[in-house]
């Protein structure tokens, strides 16, 4: 079996960031963008500018449900053109054409009976909350988080030239804007960073964290990842880990790499990692930032 690189960023308790492999350079973060954006939600709702239990635009769902992939909104990552369009090196689609390829009207299951991990949810999550605020996605993150933290490596990239700072050759022919909700892009040790700070009480109030780890339970075990219970909050996914007991934090993955960003609380000392490696497995990222939470 062939050993994948992978670059990452562990914070002990307080300490100082350390670092394996190319963890300064810059990674695309993938689904652990969806942490961000919620983190971003919560601090509107605490600023009295959103109301998450209200419906989104007319539609028969919250926010709240939107958050946690409990709204049954359809996932365009199952479409089978979806990754054709992707493979093919076609232009991205705009957002009216996948939301009629995804039929998200017809929802999968009525509103907060069910879960099912919805990108598309994140999608009309991003757009209900720049059209409430007026704000785009790249300021609130600026305002809420990155400014605040001083993480200066992270931006939310919109251009397809902004994958040109990314670790991998291989981002330069990939087109980011077939993420539909938003690939924020950073290094890996301001992601351990950002989740280290959200988890220290830095980013939200301690009411507002209680609501985003609040765990909708799904499930035990996944072959071939070391999850051995499993969850989803707001905007995290929130579990058990072989050996290093509670995770919370958020997998991705896109054609040509995987990450792991997770808080473990349960050591001796606290740990959060950042890891990033090439491939399409999130099971290989997830162990290795295990594996560092142990060290």
């Amino acid at each position: 079996m062939t050993l994948r690189p992978v670059h990452a960023a562990l914070i002990r308790g307080d300490a100082s960031v350390r670092m394996n492999g190319a963890a300064s350079t810059v990674f695309p973060w993938w689904s652990f963008t969806k942490t961000v954006i919620c983190a971003c939600v919560l601090r509107l709702v605490e600023r009295g500018a959103i109301d998450i239990d209200q419906p989104v635009a007319g539609k028969p769902f919250t926010a709240r449900q939107l958050m946690q992939n409990r709204a049954g909104v359809p996932d365009y990552g199952s479409l089978p053109s979806y990754h054709r369009a992707v493979a093919g090196g076609e232009p991205p689609w705009t957002c009216d054409r996948l939301l009629r390829e995804v039929d998200v009207e017809r929802l999968d299951f009525p509103p907060g009976t069910g879960w099912r991990y919805s990108n598309t949810g994140y999608l009309l999550l991003r757009i209900w909350i720049e059209e409430s605020t007026g704000h785009g996605l790249a300021r609130l993150v600026r305002m809420f988080v990155t400014d605040p933290l001083g993480l200066a490596s992270v931006s939310l990239a919109e251009r397809p030239q902004d994958f040109d700072r990314v670790h991998w050759s291989s981002a330069r022919s990939y087109d980011l804007r077939w993420v539909y909700h938003g690939c924020l892009i950073g290094t890996a040790s301001d992601a351990a960073l950002l989740l280290h700070d959200l988890f220290g009480g830095r980013i939200l109030g301690g009411d507002s964290l209680a609501q985003m780890t609040a765990a909708h339970r799904l499930g035990g075990r996944i072959d071939g990842r070391p999850w051995t219970e499993t969850g989803y909050g707001l905007g995290l996914m929130i579990g058990r880990m072989n050996h290093v007991g509670r995770a919370l934090g958020h997998s991705g993955g896109g054609p040509f790499c995987v990450n792991a960003v997770y808080h473990f609380p349960d050591g001796n000392t606290p740990a959060t990692v950042a890891a990033f490696t090439d491939g399409t497995d999130e099971g290989v990222a997830e162990r290795a930032a295990a594996e560092l939470a142990r060290s």
